[in-house]
């Protein structure tokens, strides 16, 4: 079950720090704690992107994955996408803060079955006036969705294969691997 609560970033700040949320994470979207909840096929799907992604961007040292507890600072919220990649160029080292201070360049976002399209909209808007390409993935309908900083969404279907265009330059991966089970 997902818990909403309206509050202040300073509120979230200690909220998050409670001991009976020491093995919770939670996101702060549009003034709302909001704690992160998914399934195991979920999982799996960002995992096979975090791995396929991660072997990518450490052989060719472009910088930092993070998988589904990696939270970041996107304008005033805080966000833990399912992947994140942050470019070296962006922040020559890795972050050790609960909420990395920067913005990733892409994130990853794997819809759960608990999602509310509000946040979901409100995440997307916010990466995008960050800087960030978000890939949103939907297993339900085995597509994902393409947002990135000026352009036109981009849907890609089972057949097709996704690519890390400007963000992760030569990444490419067909979207069949990515829900292969």
């Amino acid at each position: 079950m997902v818990r909403t609560h309206h509050a202040t970033i300073e509120e979230f700040e200690r909220f998050i720090t409670l001991p009976e949320n020491d093995d919770r994470l939670f996101e702060y979207i549009g003034g709302e704690i909001v704690e992160v909840v998914t399934n195991n096929y979920c999982s799996l799907v960002a995992a096979n992107i975090l791995i396929a992604l991660g072997a990518y961007v450490k052989s060719k040292k472009l910088g930092y994955v993070t998988g589904e507890a990696g939270g970041y600072v996107v304008g005033d919220q805080r966000y833990i996408p399912d992947v994140g990649f942050v470019s070296k160029k962006k922040q020559a080292e890795p972050s050790h803060d609960t909420f990395n201070p920067n913005p990733p360049d892409l994130a990853v976002e794997v819809l759960s079955p608990t999602d509310k399209p509000r946040k979901v909209r409100t995440k997307i808007v916010n990466y995008l006036n960050a800087g960030t390409t978000v890939w949103l993935v939907d297993p339900a309908e085995k597509e994902i969705e393409v947002y990135s900083p000026g352009k036109s969404v981009k849907t890609l279907g089972i057949d097709d294969t996704l690519d890390g265009s400007d963000v992760v330059p030569g990444f490419k991966m067909p979207v069949k691997d990515i829900f292969e089970t």
